[in-house]
């Protein structure tokens, strides 16, 4: 039994769902920031994933992260004629993270990074439980 491609593809996952966990991490980070270096305020940060076929792992498959991306979807507009960055209506754009959707997604990404990491504990246990039967 070759448990190798099981935990080459939850290995690949694990470090996709990471890549997914630092962006929501930084999209909450940034939930605030009103101008970023383009000068407009921060857009959210998306990863999209995609499965490949991958001839030097022994599974011949993985999982990757293929491109982060800006969320285009415009932010909330908040009157503050106080704030340094209120147009001359005393209007701010703020960005486009929602707390809420971050969380979730956030909640999503965890469970799935738990579950690849079962995977490759159980593949280890099989692996040691079989070399323990020639014993």
């Amino acid at each position: 039994m070759n448990v190798l491609p099981a935990v080459t593809v939850s290995s690949s996952a694990l470090e996709a769902e990471k890549v997914r966990l630092d962006l929501i991490a930084q999209n909450i980070a940034n939930a605030n920031n009103t101008k970023d270096i383009q000068g407009g305020p921060y857009q959210r940060k998306v990863a999209s994933f995609e499965s490949v076929l991958d001839a030097a792992s022994p599974g011949g498959r993985a999982v990757r992260v293929t491109e982060v991306k800006n969320d285009t979807t415009p932010g909330i507009q908040v009157y503050n004629p106080q704030h340094p960055h209120a147009d001359r209506n005393g209007n701010v754009l703020m960005p486009n993270v929602d707390i809420a959707h971050e969380m979730v997604d956030m909640i999503s990404a965890s469970r799935a990074y738990e579950a690849n990491l079962a995977v490759v504990r159980n593949s280890r246990q099989i692996v040691a439980q079989a070399l323990s039967i020639g014993r």
